[in-house]
């Protein structure tokens, strides 16, 4: 694994290397209109690159996980939901499901946890990672807890109290934060064999964790839309092979 400002044979700085996954979405710029476009928000990249590493983004690709023999550590990011056919449930009307990247992302992932690459999973990254780990998803959780408090409305954050288990890696990455944000209408229902490690106020899973592993953590959150993005710098740590991240 590479180091936080290792040298190179070439004399250079090395970083590690995150691979973020990527939407494939209609986009418009320049010349180009409402063209198929690799998708990625600013954000995730920006996160990366201020906790020391660098970004590679990964369109949704099922063929192979080839590209995981070069990266340092992998970044589910937020998007669609999960098609439940992946969990085995019919769909909710109201289930919004991109199979390129289900495919794409289980592909890496599952190669990720076999060479126990160091993962975080960002809102629909968490669930992606319940469902991997033969878990379910509640596909529309105002029917579950009564309030649209976790997506108040179209492009608008919400925020609410969480707690996380003592001795959690969860616990130990966001020691003396109570509020998270929230944008999501989907959760975790079921976290097979992941350990369920944080909770918003009404019960909504907001962490999970192998604590088997060298670093695999699921937050449903956004952490690369906060100012201190400590999910984020830990995977970049744990990436960079220090053992001691927390």
């Amino acid at each position: 694994m590479r180091a936080p400002q290792s040298r190179t044979e070439t004399g250079l700085v090395s970083r590690p290397l995150i691979g973020i996954s990527a939407y494939v979405e209609p986009a418009g710029w320049a010349v180009w209109r409402d063209v198929p476009a690799t998708l990625v928000p600013q954000a995730y990249v920006r996160a990366v690159t201020a906790a020391g590493g660098r970004a590679v983004v990964l369109p949704p690709d099922d063929a192979d996980a080839d590209v995981l023999r070069v990266l340092d550590g992998l970044l589910l990011a937020g998007g669609a939901d999960v098609g439940p056919e992946r969990y085995g449930q019919p769909p909710d009307p109201r289930t919004e499901s991109r199979p390129d990247r289900d495919a794409g992302e289980l592909t890496l992932l599952a190669a990720a946890l076999a060479a126990d690459l160091p993962v975080l999973g960002v809102c629909r990254g968490m669930q992606l990672l319940a469902v991997a780990y033969g878990g379910t998803l509640h596909q529309h959780l105002p029917d579950v807890v009564g309030h649209d408090g976790h997506r108040p409305a179209p492009g608008v954050y919400g925020s609410h109290p969480v707690r996380f288990a003592a001795g959690s890696r969860a616990g130990a990455v966001m020691a003396g934060v109570d509020r998270v944000n929230s944008y999501h209408h989907q959760g975790v229902a079921d976290a097979g064999g992941l350990t369920v490690t944080g909770w918003a106020d009404d019960g909504v899973v907001e962490a999970v964790e192998d604590p088997t592993r060298r670093f695999l953590l699921g937050v449903q959150w956004h952490p690369e839309n906060d100012r201190d993005p400590r999910p984020v710098t830990a995977l970049v740590r744990a990436a960079a092979g220090d053992r001691g991240v927390v």
